[in-house]
């Protein structure tokens, strides 16, 4: 049985591919009714799985008129991966963060499935037999050589 969390992130995968534009605006108080649940439970959703390193841009305004919007970050290839590679990976970064953004190149069709198992792979802590103090930094640039070579 599917998580609560993966039914909402699917709702609004689909609620953004069904609309004309990339860009989405939804009432979070709508939304957790709808699923009956806590609005707190739509916040993690957008927090965890529609984060700037998947390809998405996420606004929110609290309150009674509060709304959510969410929009799909349109990739020009070589632009924005050597800005990702810049502002979002840096000297260090998590298993967790680069396994977001390899996810975000493979929903972008930016890498194939093979290519992001092989990713994740090469980033994973069982890999990475450093020292734990080490291995973000390892990862940020095994991660970004990796990266490089998509935009040859």
């Amino acid at each position: 049985m599917a998580r609560l969390s993966d039914i909402i992130e699917e709702f609004i995968k689909e609620l953004l591919e069904e609309s004309d534009s990339s860009e989405l605006e939804i009432g979070r108080n709508e939304l957790a009714n709808q699923f009956k649940c806590a609005p707190s439970q739509i916040n993690y959703v957008l927090t965890t799985r529609f984060s700037a390193e998947s390809g998405y841009y996420v606004e929110s305004r609290r309150g009674g008129g509060g709304y959510i919007r969410i929009r799909k970050v349109q990739y020009d290839e070589n632009k924005n991966l050597a800005n990702l590679i810049r502002d979002k990976i840096g000297n260090s970064i998590t298993y967790n963060g680069a396994y977001s953004i390899i996810e975000g190149l493979k929903e972008r069709n930016i890498i194939t499935e093979r290519e992001s198992n092989i990713m994740k792979a090469a980033v994973n802590d069982r890999s990475l037999m450093v020292s734990a103090d080490r291995k973000n930094n390892i990862r940020a640039e095994i991660l970004k050589s990796m990266i490089k070579i998509i935009l040859l």
